[in-house]
């Protein structure tokens, strides 16, 4: 090996060290803990996409492991990107998200196997013990008690999250441990009891009021939520509940594929952190090509608003639902156009749909880490900002980290997608419904 390969090889090995302990500043370029400097740290040789893949990977397991209870392991719903976060809300989702983190950080080695593990047994046993209804989690709780935050619902949507975390769970730990508290935990969800009475999902419950109005009847992040019901061994939802579901369709300079008219980007990719998609459709549309032409679709949105918004450009673009710089947390996006665009990107927008398109949305993660390095901190990107106005959002957002991070795994090496459908309930489920 030539003196080139060998410098290589001894910066990739101490990039490895740093990464242990500082996965943030892992590789040159990759900004600090502050953010604070205003001008691209410059990279003395370049990162394959797989290595940077793997500090986008390393950061975001930083947030689930420091930003989880310690002895519960509920994850927190955001903390400050910077670290040092006091708050103490959890969300049932970013918990889910959460576990299948712990098992791409085993089985990369990012941390001891057995102090991994032990992380997984606290959640599942906190879960186990956790207030909810027939089976289903609060929305939010306190990370520390587990105890529902104020008048937080029963989450159907956000259950099933948290069930694709801890069947990852089940399938990658050959423990006997982790796979039973896996099997109580989902075997108990009575899926029935959220149709109230129909052929659609309900939202959610709470105690005060009863079912939530509204249903999962029009395409989104559903996709799991029925899969996960009608594979069921305990409560099973019928499988013409499948073909309840409206697909309607929108057709944006020239691509057309299956939507919600209403909803972010991120309907397009949360189900496809678990469920693989991929070489096979049900009597409907393949699913995955149908992400992949709507990250199409979106890039070319964002795109069209450069004349509004200068800084949308080839390699900058991106809105999903995110914290904003004056509005809160909004779900907003296109096409169509919806919420108060202000020229902010959010960084999951492009790295939660990096298998969909691997060139375009691995050039835009690139280009944020690079140019924009405040909004690079500790735990990889920041929720959102604004390039215009020079906002950064404060926090990093459990849900996006975690989607970030899942996404990178499977465009690297599918492990979430070939542990998770060794279930033979997510299997029995999509066959069930016509997948072929």
């Amino acid at each position: 090996m030539g003196r080139a390969g060998r410098s290589r090889r001894e910066f990739l090995r101490v990039a490895a060290q740093l990464a242990s302990v500082l996965p943030f500043a892992a590789y040159p370029g990759c900004g600090g803990s502050s953010g604070a400097s205003s001008t691209p740290t410059p990279t003395p040789l370049a990162l394959t996409d797989d290595e940077f893949l793997d500090a986008v990977e390393r950061a975001a397991f930083l947030y689930f492991w420091e930003q989880a209870g310690a002895a519960t392991g509920l994850v927190k719903d955001r903390a400050l990107a910077a670290g040092s976060d006091s708050r103490t809300l959890s969300s049932v989702a970013a918990t889910g998200f959460g576990l299948a983190a712990l098992c791409i950080a085993d089985q990369r080695g990012y941390m001891d196997s057995a102090t991994v593990k032990a992380r997984v047994l606290a959640t599942l046993n906190t879960l186990l013990n956790q207030p909810g209804e027939n089976g289903f989690f609060y929305h939010f709780v306190d990370m520390n008690t587990g105890l529902r935050s104020g008048t937080s619902e029963v989450s159907s949507i956000d259950t099933a999250i948290l069930m694709c975390g801890v069947l990852t769970c089940r399938q990658h730990f050959q423990d006997a441990q982790v796979q039973s508290l896996a099997n109580t935990l989902y075997s108990r969800v009575n899926w029935q009891w959220m149709l109230n009475g129909g052929m659609t999902l309900s939202q959610g419950w709470t105690p005060e009021g009863g079912f939530l109005g509204a249903r999962w009847d029009t395409y989104s992040e559903l996709l799991m939520l029925y899969l996960l019901a009608i594979g069921s061994t305990t409560y099973p939802i019928p499988p013409s509940s499948w073909n309840q579901i409206a697909r309607p369709t929108l057709t944006y300079q020239g691509l057309t594929y299956i939507t919600n008219l209403n909803a972010p980007l991120f309907i397009h990719q949360f189900s496809h952190a678990w469920f693989d998609f991929r070489n096979r459709q049900d009597a409907f549309v393949n699913y995955f090509s149908n992400s992949v032409t709507a990250t199409q679709a979106h890039k070319l949105f964002c795109l069209s608003l450069a004349s509004q918004f200068a800084d949308y450009q080839q390699n900058l673009w991106g809105i999903s639902a995110s914290d904003t710089q004056n509005n809160g947390y909004q779900a907003w996006g296109g096409p169509p156009s919806m919420g108060p665009i202000d020229g902010s990107v959010v960084p999951s927008a492009a790295a939660g749909s990096v298998p969909f398109l691997p060139a375009d949305c691995l050039a835009g993660m690139r280009n944020i880490q690079s140019q924009y390095p405040r909004a690079w901190q500790r735990y990889g990107y920041v929720g959102a900002f604004n390039p215009l106005t020079g906002w950064y959002d404060p926090d990093a957002v459990g849900i996006q980290t975690g989607i970030t991070m899942l996404m990178a795994e499977n465009q690297r090496t599918g492990f979430v997608w070939n542990t998770f459908m060794t279930s033979p309930e997510a299997q029995a489920a999509m066959a069930a419904v016509g997948f072929h």
